[in-house]
């Protein structure tokens, strides 16, 4: 049988959880590191793999599929995904969609648009760092969404969804790791966030250090 070949570069967030998220789950598959970086994911070559040219993205025999969380499900659907990490209860997997679906549109949209803006975008000269007024609001929307995550997701347990360690705190966790790029230190308005991560970092290593290898050698450079 073949294995499932796996795109992605660690630089994503998307990225990076479902790489720590395979590499704990113990899941064989056929590394192919895409750099984006390079644009690599812009070429011909690679639109045949994911016509979206995204990462992350998997092929499994003939069958292509982009967007993480379609591909997180399809692998459970096959069973190899950790049912720690994602669970086969229904009511316990319902509670791991319930953060992923609201995350994609709260924490990762508040995340990565301070980002992009802050540092990604002045790094690859595409446009200068935003004005005061600017840096206001985009900091204003993340710190609303990681509000949400302090007061409510985290308000009664010490991971998103329970009392575990689920796909979806990789998921958020990866997000707000990205900000320090941005050079926000989440610590010093949200403390419950900050021992959050170190809970995520505590039961997914050593796989969540080396996931993050590149986001921290640059974040030490700032």
């Amino acid at each position: 049988m073949c294995k499932v070949k796996f795109y992605y570069d660690l630089m994503s967030q998307p990225s990076r959880a479902m790489w720590i998220a395979l590499k704990m789950s113990k899941i064989p598959y056929e590394d192919r590191p895409v750099a984006l970086r390079k644009l690599e994911h812009r070429s011909e070559e690679f639109k045949k793999i994911n016509r979206l040219q995204k990462l992350p993205c998997i092929v499994d025999g003939d069958f292509h599929l982009s967007e993480s969380i379609a591909i997180l499900r399809y692998l459970a659907k096959k069973g190899e995904f950790s049912e720690q990490l994602y669970p086969k209860d229904i009511t316990n997997r319902a509670k791991v969609d319930e953060f992923l679906e609201w995350q994609h549109v709260g924490l990762r949209y508040g995340c990565s648009t301070y980002f992009v803006h802050l540092w990604l975008y002045p790094i690859s000269g595409l446009a200068e760092v935003p004005s005061v007024k600017k840096l206001t609001k985009l900091q204003e929307d993340m710190e609303n969404s990681l509000k949400l995550v302090d007061k409510i997701w985290l308000k009664n347990s010490d991971f998103v969804s329970g009392s575990k360690l689920s796909v979806a705190d990789l998921f958020g966790a990866c997000e707000i790791e990205q900000i320090k790029l941005a050079k926000y230190d989440v610590s010093e308005k949200f403390p419950n966030i900050s021992s959050w991560l170190a809970r995520v970092r505590e039961e997914a290593n050593p796989f969540y250090d080396e996931g993050h290898k590149y986001v921290n050698n640059f974040a030490k450079k700032l």
